[in-house]
């Protein structure tokens, strides 16, 4: 990675695992003028997970259209879009275990968001299930 200031090479100095958020935090320090600075880094879900439709058709994975559907069922609620941030957070680090091959069944994010909402919000729930259940 290259410097913010500079733009010369940096060499990381620290790096942690956010197990919560499967992120990797990290302080870098620019080997040319100094600088210290950190970034974080993310999957890219959408450039490596494809959902398999119950047309039997494939598409990439969303996290913006995980994050809409979440924050539809939630906006009864104050702070719906903290929370439906945090539930799709929490969605897709529990749908890791059901990729195969890069592929995840539709039926399996359905379910895996319907537990999560339903453990967050009953009436959030009932919501989600009445446009995405089955």
């Amino acid at each position: 990675m290259v410097c913010i200031q500079c733009g010369h090479e940096t060499s990381v100095a620290n790096s942690r695992h956010q197990k919560r958020s499967n992120q990797v935090w990290r302080r870098r320090k620019c080997q040319n003028c100094g600088c210290i600075f950190s970034t974080t880094e993310t999957t890219n879900y959408s450039g490596s997970w494809r959902v398999l439709g119950n047309n039997g058709r494939l598409h990439p994975f969303s996290r913006d259209k995980l994050f809409i559907s979440i924050y539809e069922s939630l906006q009864h609620r104050r702070g719906a879009i903290h929370e439906a941030d945090g539930l799709v957070t929490t969605v897709i680090s529990k749908l890791s275990p059901h990729v195969k091959n890069g592929v995840i069944k539709s039926g399996d994010v359905v379910t895996v968001t319907q537990v999560a909402l339903n453990r967050f919000d009953n009436v959030g729930s009932t919501h989600y299930q009445a446009f995405h259940g089955s």
